[in-house]
């Protein structure tokens, strides 16, 4: 019993002191002039397509074939907007984008294309954040799909649920030079910060 008590703890500290370690890097790169590069919206689109195809087969071995075994619809009734399969579909989908970037700042799809989602701040990613970023945006994102494309023209290359949250999604290993005017901002707004809690 004790040791199933402490596993969650321990797995607790230990994604806690992963995203200290992404904030410090961060603040170290800024401090040399670099900073993580802002992930695209090809190298997004393929993260995101690989999870899909994750919350597809989930669903293909889990989901599908309970709704069969009890002989509930499938398809949307017409009177509905969703049916209760596809309630659940969404529920799974905002879960796992949710706890995914909750407890490894990145998905699946991202693992694999080596990009993270991180605040701006770069504080850890909060419960509060993430519900902002992960259920509300990504629903209406996923509602609309427009506002993924605003990847494309923003300039850190965020969607509407990165605007939502203060997030942005970078490249773990890539790197790019710091403009001079931008690095002068951070490190004003870093001492700001600094006296305030003097």
């Amino acid at each position: 019993m004790s040791e199933q008590m402490e596993q969650p703890v321990e797995e607790v500290i230990e994604t806690q002191v992963q995203q200290k370690t992404i904030a410090l890097e961060s603040s170290a790169s800024h401090e040399q002039g670099f900073m993580k590069k802002p992930a695209g919206f090809w190298i997004r689109f393929w993260a995101y397509l690989i999870d899909i195809i994750i919350v597809g087969a989930v669903s293909g071995l889990l989901v599908k074939p309970i709704f069969r075994v009890i002989d509930f619809p499938i398809k949307d009734p017409i009177f509905l907007l969703y049916s209760p399969y596809k309630l659940i579909m969404l529920a799974l989908f905002l879960a796992y984008f949710l706890l995914m970037t909750k407890f490894f700042s990145q998905t699946a799809g991202k693992m694999i294309m080596g990009i993270r989602v991180v605040k701006k701040s770069g504080e850890p990613l909060g419960w509060g954040t993430l519900i902002f970023r992960e259920v509300v945006g990504r629903y209406i994102s996923k509602t609309l799909l427009i506002p993924y494309l605003l990847v494309i023209f923003m300039p850190r290359k965020e969607s509407l649920h990165d605007l939502f949250a203060d997030t942005e999604v970078v490249h773990e290993q890539i790197y790019e030079k710091l403009d001079i005017a931008k690095r002068g901002h951070a490190n004003e707004s870093r001492q700001l910060q600094g006296d305030q809690s003097i």
